[in-house]
């Protein structure tokens, strides 16, 4: 990752790294500052110590590099030394030899990876970093960067601040949100180090198109995977590392009118209903008897909610993140104001925000309107905010289980 806080520095990283030329390579010892190599003819390993003076060398196998100098020390209230990585993809114009990248995401279908590290000491981070941009960029910084947190050591933290916690890929995640100066950050940290992983990295491409301003129809542009060093880490090692991204088609399209089921109330045993029968954006949500008319039915597509008589989705007013913002009906837009998470408990959130689909003021009788607001947070649930979704023709879906992990740690800003 680069944490770049002035366009001097961005303008400066992108003509350094401009001029080093990438020669194929099985074993090499690279110190220059943006020193790259490449290994199997498919991956770029980079040096990437962008932020620091001091010598750091890094010695490259066949399927990835360990650090073998690290002369640098830094405050780790501050940014981190480098980011020796090895990349898939393109970056500052250097792309891995016959990669498919960027790729817009709507033609994404998987991007399945396998990740080994080697921890040794020292402060730093090993974080697996996934790119995306509006545009098909080669050149500069993404605007936006997802980096999965593998291990932390030191007193280190991500960028911004905790959102909540959310299931990816089968594991469980703190989600922090910031912006480094030069892009904006979704990260996600483990509970506990991971020191080898395969996994798909569209889980996690999904659920920030769910919860950020990022859609399918900007471009992947690269995967990077490597340790942030703030002091030490001679040793510190990619074992092994490799990643593909498929090409597929399109998601399919919402199901056809007709076709849906109700989301019933726990404590009210009412339905979410279109008020009036309404059909245009903007038309408030409410609770009503159910009678599993077309006003009360939704079908699954995706991370969202879609009635399928008027093709609109369940949507956040203005893609409010404020507790007492309300859920309206509104034309799908594949923001995250339209993206819900059905959780094992029974609540719905909508990740943009951290917060759970709620009956205003607890409210139980026909009319009461819905909202977003902070999901009760005293161990177990409130029945407010409890849903049994999929009743009527569709299949019940409460069984999509994505379970939380709540850190009890606390960090200290590191800038």
């Amino acid at each position: 990752m680069r944490r770049l806080f002035q366009a001097l520095t961005v303008l400066a990283v992108a003509a350094t790294a401009a001029l080093v030329a990438a020669t194929p390579a099985q074993a090499a010892t690279i110190c220059e500052q943006y020193g790259t190599t490449t290994i199997q003819d498919k991956y770029i390993v980079q040096n990437n110590r962008w932020g620091s003076a001091a010598e750091q060398c890094i010695e490259t196998t066949n399927n990835g590099f360990r650090i073998t100098s690290q002369q640098g020390s830094t405050s780790t209230s501050g940014p981190p030394l480098s980011y020796p990585s090895v990349v898939l993809g393109c970056h500052y114009q250097n792309c891995s030899p016959g990669t498919n990248l960027p790729a817009q995401l709507s033609q994404v279908s998987s991007v399945p990876s396998a990740i080994n590290y080697g921890y040794a000491g020292g402060a730093y981070n090993a974080t697996y970093d996934i790119w995306m941009d509006p545009t098909p960029k080669t050149d500069g910084v993404s605007q936006m960067e997802i980096m999965i947190w593998f291990h932390r050591q030191g007193s280190i933290q991500p960028i911004g601040g905790p959102v909540g916690n959310t299931s990816v890929g089968g594991r469980n995640w703190e989600v922090w949100r910031g912006n480094n100066g030069g892009n904006d950050v979704v990260s996600y940290l483990a509970p506990a180090t991971i020191n080898s992983w395969s996994f798909n990295v569209k889980d996690f491409i999904d659920d920030v198109v769910a919860r950020t301003q990022v859609t399918n129809d900007w471009y992947l542009t690269s995967l990077q995977a490597g340790f942030e060093p703030w002091n030490g880490g001679v040793g510190l090692a990619v074992n092994n590392f490799s990643a593909d991204v498929n090409i597929g088609t399109s998601p399919p399209p919402p199901p056809p009118p007709g076709d849906g089921g109700t989301i019933v109330g726990q404590a009210s045993g009412r339905c979410l209903d279109l008020l009036d029968l309404g059909t245009a954006d903007s038309t408030p949500i409410q609770l009503w008897d159910c009678t599993a008319n077309w006003n009360q039915l939704w079908s699954r597509s995706g991370n969202t909610f879609v009635n399928p008589q008027t093709g609109k989705c369940l949507d956040v007013s203005g893609g409010s993140t404020a507790n007492g913002a309300r859920v309206q009906l509104y034309a799908c837009n594949g923001t995250g104001a339209q993206s819900w998470q059905v959780n094992g408990d029974g609540t719905i959130t909508n990740p943009q925000s951290g917060k759970c689909l709620d009956a205003v003021e607890q409210g139980t009788g026909n009319g009461t309107r819905l909202q977003i607001w902070d999901c009760f947070g005293g161990g177990g649930t409130q029945p407010n905010q409890v849903w049994i979704v999929g009743g009527g023709s569709t299949p019940h879906l409460r069984a999509t289980t994505r379970p939380r992990w709540r850190s009890t740690a606390s960090c200290t800003s590191a800038g």
